[in-house]
């Protein structure tokens, strides 16, 4: 079958069933089986990668939607996923193209709220739906089939979890399917994704059951070791003694027994736990061990880069490493680092180190054994770091046909790929219009990349979840062969056996589960968690309660990154970003600090929900209490922790002044400890700066301390904490209340919400109630009241045509002669003019 790429035949019977094209799906025992089973419960569907779990789930929501009706909702982790999963199920189902919608950040929060009114089946990036959830903009409750793809990601506060929660809550007529081929390293990893998902059941199928094993082919692993050149040897040497020399400072300190530069980063862990000790017992030393940590995080990344990358690579790291010590508020560690004379010494030899790594030469053999004497036709090879592949790419295509598929985001130095290069770079893969393909991590979970004759990882991978999925791009119609490339003596080692320990463990627990299925369905049962999504053995047909499950953990890796827009100057997201299409690196692992050097999931896929400095629209409350968020504080869990408030509605906007409108008259500053103390000692923006705002737009301005520690920083006198308070209140108005953690001040933020809402009887209004506004800042309230202008273009259009009037009256032409506007701000602002009012 074309459109899944996972070993579908255009031999055989073909699937005949309601809401199913005819001749397009291959009748496949195992997968019927599959999706009969999980028609019927909340069910983890387990099978191996590229034997057709999407076509297990299109199956279970075309049988839902003919029995139940309703729509259908669909979540894959990356947008090229989602793409196409979108492309499968319109090209198998006999739904109307136009039924079936994508949404991703880059379909615009209004047109989604229509798009999911008029929808039949939605698929969806997990973070675009959590927001819409929380914005108010669309209702769980028709959806009778809910499918997480790649369902190993539920687990802490990705949005999986909240989303899982809120639809068990929420859907009149609730059904789940989990697909993984991967769901976890043990059991109990296992049982945690259930229950987090609302799971009951678990159906199973490996390479060992007879129906799947006539579909799979043997697939061969190597693992092939390197020596390391002596040059890069003496490269890593020499940052081994820097890193032994900053071990034997945190030895004086007391907060380690050890100097070896190889220590592991549990230990590394360990030494950060007794540093932080230091620092609560506010101790000088505290703050120079953690110091010095920072430069051993640096220092360990960069020997990764050496011993497993290319100098190349580590090369550019050294350059992100200079620019960030000579930028303006760069870290003490960031200085000591870059002129620590052993590092420079390192640069100078990596600069004049004119050969690659040995890696590299072995990769272009491999590849030319696989190509050229076996007359292969595809060759994937993966890598961790995104200069590495686009430094084999350079190399590689010398040689063959060779493209690069990396993620979205852009680092210093280097591009993102757009949805559509990526798209337009798999379309010719498969097309077979070049040979090699060097990826990052995005081509792990799930994407249709076509049979290959070589996977070849340029390094192990440090999980057997990543292992595997990389595993499946091969041995699904032929015999594949993998190779594992490993530098001796260098972390390489570790990972290897790592992963390999790990998968062998995963394999041995995919197996057991099928003989376990009904011992882990009654600990399913027995989860407190489970029971809030369902009150007693909840079916497919049975009603939601009004419970809901409190999600487990924080999620820390939420990143929000400005998405410029062509249609405005001053673009602010509207959205937290999606899910990095590179997914978690190895080197991670060992350095958390430099998600930037990598492709990683701090970094996330930058495809954010694009809603320039306007607002959204959304029905006005009927009833419970409501809450307006601004978009910029999606980074904290709170959001979601008022959602499970019971009587709490919430809405997303691009608030002009503050993080929280609770009423015409309450607006909320949130700052944590640390950031409150920042913004006395330089901070980008004064905290007196935004309540002064505050006032000026609402009567009782809130500020809220979020975080213990507040007199405790060495670096801040008491007594100018004592007067910053005091300036907040006497001089501003401004009440300050402290919480100790999110969770208190999502609990705070409801209650005053309460109390305004409906104890005082107060409406919310994002635009504050005070009228104590200049004659400008009325002139410019009223031309950003258009949705697509906002305060700063509002300024612009002032100045260029001086009145209000001329503005409202100017033509689209002379509109678009103002910097800032684009032809999406020049239609609205013509649309909201000159349209007939239609209340």
């Amino acid at each position: 079958m074309a459109a899944t790429g996972e070993g579908e035949d255009a031999d055989g019977e073909y699937v005949d069933g309601p809401l199913v094209e005819t001749g397009v799906l291959e009748q496949r025992a195992y997968q019927t089986q599959l999706a009969d089973a999980a028609a019927t419960s909340h069910t983890l569907v387990c099978l191996p990668t590229g034997l057709g779990k999407t076509t297990v789930s299109l199956l279970v929501t075309a049988q839902r939607l003919n029995e139940a009706g309703g729509k259908a909702l669909l979540l894959a982790p990356t947008k090229p996923l989602v793409q196409q999963h979108a492309e499968f199920y319109r090209e198998a189902l006999t739904i109307d193209d136009e039924a079936i919608v994508v949404f991703t950040g880059e379909v615009r929060p209004d047109n989604r709220a229509e798009l999911w009114d008029e929808a039949t089946i939605v698929i969806a990036t997990p973070q675009v739906v959590e927001n819409d959830i929380l914005g108010s903009r669309i209702d769980l409750s028709p959806v009778t089939h809910c499918t997480f793809d790649e369902c190993h990601r539920a687990s802490g506060e990705y949005p999986y979890t909240f989303i899982a929660e809120r639809y068990h809550a929420e859907a009149e007529e609730p059904l789940v399917t989990g697909m993984s081929a991967s769901p976890g390293d043990d059991e109990e990893a296992i049982l945690q994704v259930c229950a987090n998902l609302g799971i009951r059941e678990v159906e199973v199928m490996t390479e060992d059951d007879a129906d799947v094993a006539a579909y799979t082919h043997q697939t061969s692993v190597d693992w092939e070791r390197v020596e390391l050149p002596e040059p890069v040897v003496e490269i890593r040497d020499g940052l081994h003694e820097v890193i032994k020399d900053r071990m034997s400072q945190l030895k004086e300190l007391g907060v380690t027994g050890t100097t070896q530069p190889d220590v592991s980063e549990r230990e590394i862990r360990k030494i950060q736990a007794k540093v932080q000790e230091l620092m609560d017992a506010d101790q000088s030393e505290g703050y120079q061990g953690m110091s010095l940590l920072a430069e051993i995080r640096k220092l360990r990344t960069a020997v990764t880069y050496a011993e497993t990358q290319s100098v190349e690579s580590l090369r550019r790291y050294f350059e992100r490493l200079k620019n960030a010590a000579r930028s303006s508020g760069a870290s003490k560690a960031d200085q000591r680092l870059v002129s620590e004379p052993k590092v420079r010494e390192a640069v100078r030899k990596a600069e004049d180190f004119d050969d690659l790594h040995p890696k590299f030469r072995r990769t272009r053999v491999l590849i030319a054994q696989t190509l050229g004497i076996e007359d292969g036709e595809r060759v994937i090879v993966f890598t961790e770091s995104r200069d590495t592949a686009e430094t084999l790419t350079d190399f590689l295509g010398e040689h063959f046909d060779t493209r690069k598929f990396v993620g979205q985001s852009d680092t210093e130095g280097s591009d993102g790929m757009s949805q559509s290069d990526q798209q337009e770079t798999l379309d010719a893969f498969r097309a077979g219009e070049f040979e090699v393909l060097v990826s990052t991590s995005v081509a792990e979970e799930g994407l249709d990349v076509p049979e290959v004759d070589l996977v070849l990882f340029y390094e192990p991978v440090p999980t057997a979840i990543r292992s595997i999925q990389r595993k499946g791009r091969t041995g699904r119609q032929t015999e594949g062969a993998v190779t594992v490339l490993i530098a001796e003596d260098t972390r390489d080692e570790a990972y290897f056996w790592k992963s390999r320990q790990d998968e062998k463990r995963m394999e041995q627990e995919l197996r057991g589960l099928k003989d376990v299925a009904g011992e882990i369905e009654s600990r399913l049962d027995e989860q407190v968690n489970l029971t809030a999504f369902d009150s007693g053995e909840k079916s497919a047909d049975s009603t939601a309660t009004d419970d809901t499950h409190e999600g487990t953990g924080r999620k820390d890796d939420d990143t929000t990154a400005s998405d410029g827009d062509d249609d405005s100057t001053a673009t602010e997201n509207d959205e937290r970003t999606e899910t990095d299409d590179d997914g978690q690196t190895g080197l991670d692992a060992f350095a958390p600090t430099e998600a930037d050097a990598v492709e990683s999931t701090a970094d996330e896929d930058d495809d954010s929900d694009d809603d320039p400095e306007g607002t959204v629209a959304t029905a006005k409350r009927e009833e419970g209490c409501e809450v307006v968020i601004d978009q910029r504080e999606l980074d904290s869990a709170i959001g979601r922790d008022l959602a499970r408030q019971e009587g709490i509605e919430t809405r997303l906007e691009t608030l002009e002044v503050g993080d929280y409108v609770l009423s015409d008259r309450v607006v909320v500053e949130r700052k944590s400890v640390a950031d409150f103390l920042d913004t006395l000692t330089g901070g980008d923006r004064s905290v007196f700066e935004q309540v002064k705002d505050d006032a000026r737009h609402y009567d009782r301005p809130v500020v809220i301390l979020e975080g213990e520690g507040l007199y405790e920083e060495r670096n801040v006198h008491p007594n100018a904490i004592r007067g910053a308070l005091a300036s907040l209140a006497v001089d501003f108005g401004a009440s300050v209340l402290r919480t100790a953690d999110e969770e208190g001040t999502a609990a705070l933020l409801a209650t005053i919400a309460t109390r305004e809402q409906e104890t005082a009887d107060r409406e919310i209004s994002v635009h504050g109630e005070k009228q104590s506004k200049t004659l400008a800042e009325q002139q410019e309230y009223v031309v950003a009241s258009i949705a697509d202008v906002g305060p700063v273009t509002a300024q612009a259009l002032l100045e260029h045509f001086s009145t209000v009037e001329a503005v409202m009256t100017a033509n689209e032409e002379d509109l678009l002669e103002v910097g800032g506007v684009g032809e999406v701000t020049a239609e609205r602002i013509r649309e909201v003019v000159g349209s007939d009012y239609d209340p």
